[in-house]
């Protein structure tokens, strides 16, 4: 039995006539607003605060960012608003429950490391700081 699979699922459908289901409720969430200042406030004052909002659910309802909808931008903008700009690197500590030897596990032994006295490790770094010297005159010199 054969089954037809739908090839553009990213595709909203059409519900009143040119608009989809979202496109319309931010176009009639912005009439709305908009009519309850107009009403609410005096004419001249209603169209300062009704033209930005026409604008904004006009630009939610068709604008597309990056061939995304305007939504994402809106949202994005304000998860980044609220949020923290200094990030805190803050380590989470693992919990680990007591480890479990098997039977034929054993204890690992430690490894002698070895020492190095503090006149052999200055005597080594200092070495190093010249070869490091060294190395950068001949690089510099052609």
């Amino acid at each position: 039995m054969q089954f037809r699979v739908p090839q553009f699922i990213e595709i909203e459908d059409k519900i009143f006539g040119p608009f989809t289901f979202k496109q319309f409720l931010y176009l009639v969430g912005g009439a709305g607003i908009s009519f309850v200042l107009y009403r609410a406030l005096p004419f001249f004052i209603a169209i300062i605060f009704i033209l930005p909002i026409i604008g904004f659910s006009l630009a939610l309802a068709f604008y597309k960012v990056n061939s995304k909808p305007f939504v994402f931008v809106v949202e994005a903008f304000i998860k980044y608003y609220f949020s923290q700009k200094l990030y805190l690197w803050k380590k989470e500590e693992k919990k680990r429950g007591p480890k479990q030897k098997g039977p034929d596990e054993a204890p690992l032994e430690s490894s002698p490391v070895p020492r190095i006295s503090d006149s052999k490790l200055k005597e080594l770094s200092w070495s190093l700081d010249v070869l490091d010297l060294n190395k950068e005159d001949s690089s510099t010199t052609f």
